[in-house]
């Protein structure tokens, strides 16, 4: 099962200060809005998301159809076709994509220590 891209999407209580210090530790802002109170930070291939406000704890992401520039995949396997094999083998959802659309959506699971894991398909 590929779920596409991944990246940590964490909840910040002041993104200024967070955004200092992850590039501190070489991470440069590659998208977002920080008066909307996101950004996305890369360093090399990895990406963090800051997010203040928007959620109560860190998530997990997963970009299906994206590589590490969020440049669209020649072949990737849809989000919808990742659900389904993931209900045939007994996994809960959180939040679950509508899998009569096409195009992008997401869907939410919770492991079993309740770390929220995102997967969302931009494409």
């Amino acid at each position: 099962m590929q779920l596409g891209n991944f990246s940590v999407s964490l909840a910040v209580k002041d993104i200024e200060a967070s955004r200092a210090f992850h590039e501190k530790l070489g991470f440069a802002v590659w998208g977002g809005d920080q008066k909307q109170n996101w950004l996305i930070l890369k360093n090399g291939s990895t990406v963090i998301g800051l997010f203040q406000g928007m959620f109560e704890r860190n998530i997990l992401t997963f970009n299906p159809g994206w590589d590490s520039d969020a440049k669209r995949l020649p072949e990737f396997t849809d989000i919808r076709d990742l659900q389904r094999g993931l209900k045939a083998k007994g996994v809960r959802l959180v939040s679950e994509a509508d899998e009569t659309t096409s195009g992008p959506t997401s869907f939410m699971v919770a492991d079993p220590d309740g770390n929220q894991i995102l997967v969302d398909q931009h494409v």
